[in-house]
């Protein structure tokens, strides 16, 4: 360290570097898709909780990954629209880390819910005589406090590395929120050991959990063609193409961002693919799950009939 550097006390988040006009636009619009992400998940969430019909470990996992969905955009969201009106973009050093620690943690608990999502299904049609007993209130508990101690383990292993790398200047996060790499580039100091740690993660939590979901499902296709029955092998299909077109969005983005080569401009590349993971992934899981499930849509009817009942 040389006697000229100081010491970083708050972040400026250069956000989106947008005429007014079109930071008003972006403001319109991204209000309406967080309405629609709280609106979506808190749907399904009471869907779930009202119908006695949906107290299975599949919508266990669901209820799960709507929490999460509405917790990863209220980390990042709200903090987004206010910038995108006001003029000086700052952010406090502990909020800032703060909010780091949380987008690593709902990141990380997001991974896990879809591979246990993808167990459930795998259990279901390739060993139903078994389900009750694998998959029994206790395991699903069990398998979804693991999921949310180890999001949140891991993520604390990122923000400690952060922690010990001194802050001096610039003091400008070249993105809309405290995205880790970003905030790694304002570092003084060596980072290799933080992006080792992120790689070794991303194996962990993104390319593990993938070839498992991977092959569950091969042997859930496998599974499902042997059916006789064309109106199971309907059921099954639309229930895992569903869940396989989450997987997808969620899997494909992160791999984007964290495991390949940057672009000529990584943190425009970063702030779209953050978008995805912030904003339009948690906005289109409900409309997946309650669009291509007869389930959910029967549970929403149902609500509806004992509303107009009463």
């Amino acid at each position: 360290m040389t006697e000229n550097q100081t010491w970083v006390t708050e972040f400026i988040l250069l956000g989106f570097p947008l005429s007014p006009s079109m930071q008003i636009l972006l403001f319109g619009h991204f209000c309406l898709f967080y309405v629609l992400t709280l609106l979506g998940n808190g749907v399904i969430l009471g869907l779930i909780s009202l119908d006695s019909r949906l107290h299975t470990p599949m919508y266990f996992f669901l209820s799960h990954l709507a929490i999460v969905d509405i917790s990863y955009a209220s980390n990042n969201v709200p903090k987004m629209l206010v910038n995108l009106l006001n003029k000086k973009n700052t952010i406090s050093f502990v909020p800032c880390i703060t909010q780091t620690f949380l987008y690593m943690a709902f990141a990380h608990t997001e991974c896990l819910i879809l591979v246990v999502m993808s167990l459930d299904r795998y259990v279901a049609i390739c060993h139903p005589l078994h389900y009750s007993v694998v998959m029994s209130w206790r395991a699903c508990t069990v398998q979804a406090v693991t999921s949310w101690t180890c999001g949140s383990l891991l993520a604390l292993v990122h923000v400690g590395l952060v922690l010990r790398l001194p802050f001096c200047g610039p003091h400008e996060i070249n993105h809309f929120f405290c995205e880790i790499l970003s905030v790694l580039r304002l570092a003084c100091a060596d980072t290799t050991l933080n992006q080792v740690v992120i790689f070794a993660a991303s194996m962990f939590v993104l390319v593990g959990p993938l070839c498992l979901v991977l092959g569950s499902y091969a042997r859930i296709l496998a599974a499902v063609l042997r059916i006789q029955s064309a109106e199971g092998r309907r059921k099954a299909f639309s229930t895992c193409s569903s869940h396989l077109c989450v997987v997808g969005l969620f899997f494909g983005t992160a791999i984007v961002m964290y495991m390949t080569p940057k672009s000529r401009h990584p943190e425009e590349q970063q702030k779209i693919l953050s978008l995805f993971y912030s904003l339009f992934n948690p906005m289109l899981n409900p409309l997946i799950y309650s669009l291509r499930n007869k389930e959910v849509k029967g549970a929403f009817r149902r609500v509806l009939w004992k509303e107009r009942l009463m």
